[in-house]
């Protein structure tokens, strides 16, 4: 069989593509799959579909990471996961209301013209007919008809058992702060839940011997973030080119951590390319897979401005050195 070259970044079908990779050839696989929140690229995809896909990639990584390397996935909690089985009760919003009629009110006028229809006590109290009904009933009616709720949805289970059930091991768990959505809003949310500011990057573990080797950090790095759950990380300030780019010190600290010179790192939803740039910057070959054609050709022009920068950065550097030479010596 012949297998995808390193230093590519290929066209199709993770579940495709991944099972044309050298057994046992990456030394650590970083990807953040759809997450099933309603992007335009996921909106084709049912919720059975995208468990199944996130199922089957994990799957497939068992026979293509090295014994003892690892995989990361990043990804969050789904936080308005639609449930048609959960009540449609509306929350009593107090501070949104644009009509201040209370239950009580409500009651208290209908005990006192019993005889009265819901449209007949509307019009007595000078509102609408749903906000009658939401006051009493406390139905989430949106134009007559009845809103599906949401919940939150955890995710870190779904994969933790299907690593398991592949045989690999959840080794570590990072929580990655980035910056919180709607922080320029007043208001933030419209409910008692929190605003989205945090993800998370489960690492899982191929059983094998894994190389600890310290000295790829600073010490400065190791106290700072290398042996830190919390990872404090600017999101990536503008997404013109890609909707959900995450940014290049995510992966940079996993290739840092868990891979050494000249190891592999594959992502196989490789995106805008972020991934396979920060092998390239740390000197590790890549390998990533997209099943967008437009972002296979973003990530080759992302890989190509990684090298030139590379190639930029070591002659200014060796440039630097000489200089140091020539007036220490000349």
């Amino acid at each position: 069989m012949k297998y995808l070259n390193i230093n590519r970044i290929y066209h199709g079908d993770a579940r495709v593509m991944l099972k044309q990779i050298r057994p046992a050839s990456i030394s650590l696989s970083v990807w953040s799959p759809p997450y099933n929140v309603g992007k335009e690229y996921e909106r084709a995809m049912s919720y059975d579909e995208w468990t199944s896909l996130l199922v089957d990639v994990i799957r497939l990584h068992f026979d293509i990471l090295k014994p003892g390397g690892f995989l990361a996935i990043n990804i969050a909690d789904i936080l308005c996961f639609k449930d048609d089985s959960l009540p449609k009760i509306m929350a009593e919003n107090v501070t949104r209301r644009k009509v201040s009629i209370t239950k009580e009110q409500v009651l208290e006028t209908w005990a006192k013209y019993p005889n009265c229809s819901r449209k007949q006590i509307a019009e007595i109290m000078g509102c609408s007919e749903q906000t009658i009904d939401r006051r009493v009933n406390g139905n989430n009616v949106r134009g007559g008809k009845y809103s599906t709720q949401t919940r939150v949805k955890l995710v870190g289970d779904l994969l933790e058992k299907a690593a398991y059930e592949s045989s690999l091991y959840l080794y570590d768990r990072r929580v990655w702060v980035k910056d919180p959505s709607w922080e320029n809003s007043r208001w933030h949310t419209i409910s008692y839940r929190a605003i989205d500011e945090f993800e998370y990057v489960y690492i899982f573990w191929k059983p094998g011997v894994t190389t600890v080797n310290r000295s790829r950090l600073s010490k400065e790095d190791w106290i700072n973030w290398g042996s830190r759950a919390v990872w404090n990380i600017a999101s990536v300030r503008s997404n013109d080119d890609h909707v959900a780019k995450f940014p290049i010190e995510l992966p940079r600290r996993l290739i840092q951590l868990f891979t050494e010179p000249d190891d592999t790192v594959l992502d196989c939803f490789i995106g805008s390319g972020t991934t396979a740039a920060a092998a390239i910057i740390e000197g590790r070959s890549y390998m990533g897979i997209d099943k967008e054609q437009k972002y296979v050709q973003l990530a080759n022009q992302t890989c190509h401005n990684a090298f030139s920068n590379k190639i930029t950065i070591e002659n200014n550097r060796k440039a630097e050195e000489s200089t140091i030479l020539d007036t220490k010596f000349g």
